[in-house]
């Protein structure tokens, strides 16, 4: 394949972890802005589908398009059953851990935390399964969770030490204040917030963004009347375009990180029509608030 279109198709793919669930940015969101974890996966899943779809279709316009960037492969009757049983066995275990987890969330049988605990344990049995499971790869994955949790957690106490003064000091009242004054009322608030965090998004981690700017913006969305669900959702895919977008998108120096043959400006060039594609679900979101939040109300319904 073409490096600009392998690339870019990686370098984007990558980025839908963080809208389609089980998205650790959503968990964090929902948790921030008081939104049910539960209900933001169901919204997420129709954006997510979306990008899913656009990215397919672009791809298949190029390959039909311009068959030298990515040349068919040689169709070998003889191994398609050897082919479907590779693709079975290493689809369905990952597939119905995903379920397992997500599943006893949209059906309340498990709060986030319980249910990371369900996949934990799914893990181990999969790992069992292939014989993996053992001291050697369970210490290692204690150890990098611990990392990970402490670093998470060292944020978390910086963030609320800072929200507790920023909001002692009457900051969020200042903050208030700022965007009430904006022209446009709700709708300037959301555009400037957006572009602050997609700016944000260059230079902070989204962990980072979660705990420090977003306790900071939600309240004032909450208070101007936009649906909180709908402001994560859209906070979310906002960070996925930012972390794609060149010249500080993070995925992109991941990217360049694992194939260091590759030059920088050939990812730039392939992962720019996946960024146009990521606007336009954006815009569509934005100017279509119910194509986000129809699911999730139907599935209260019922």
């Amino acid at each position: 394949y073409a490096p600009t279109l392998a690339s870019g198709t990686i370098a984007a793919s990558g980025t839908l972890g963080q809208i389609i669930p089980p998205s650790i940015i959503l968990i964090l969101l929902g948790d921030v802005i008081g939104v049910p974890v539960g209900q933001l996966f169901i919204a997420a899943a129709v954006p997510g589908m979306m990008l899913v779809f656009a990215y397919m279709a672009y791809i298949g316009f190029v390959a039909w398009r311009h068959p030298e960037l990515a040349p068919a492969i040689e169709h070998d009757p003889n191994n398609d059953q050897h082919l479907a049983l590779i693709v079975l066995k290493s689809l369905i275990p990952p597939l119905a851990l995903i379920l397992a987890v997500l599943g006893s969330i949209f059906f309340g049988i498990a709060s986030p935390t319980e249910s990371a605990a369900v996949g934990a344990l799914g893990a181990m049995i999969l790992a069992a399964l292939h014989s993996k499971l053992n001291l050697t790869n369970l210490r290692e994955a204690l150890q990098q969770t611990t990392r990970l949790t402490s670093m998470v957690f060292l944020i978390l106490i910086g963030a609320t030490a800072f929200g507790l003064v920023f909001v002692g000091m009457g900051g969020d009242n200042l903050i208030f204040d700022i965007f009430n004054t904006l022209p446009g009322g709700k709708w300037s608030f959301l555009i400037v917030s957006m572009l602050l965090i997609f700016v944000l998004g260059f230079f902070l981690d989204f962990i980072e963004i979660c705990f420090i700017v977003v306790p900071i913006i939600a309240p004032v969305a909450i208070h101007m009347g936009l649906d909180p669900l709908w402001f994560a959702l859209l906070i979310a895919l906002n960070l996925q375009t930012s972390f794609l977008t060149p010249p500080f998108g993070f995925s992109l120096f991941y990217l360049k990180a694992s194939a260091p043959t590759l030059e920088l400006t050939t990812i730039y060039r392939g992962v720019i029509p996946f960024i146009i594609i990521q606007v336009v679900v954006l815009a569509v979101l934005i100017s279509f608030p119910s194509v986000a939040l129809w699911l999730p109300s139907l599935m209260e319904s019922y």
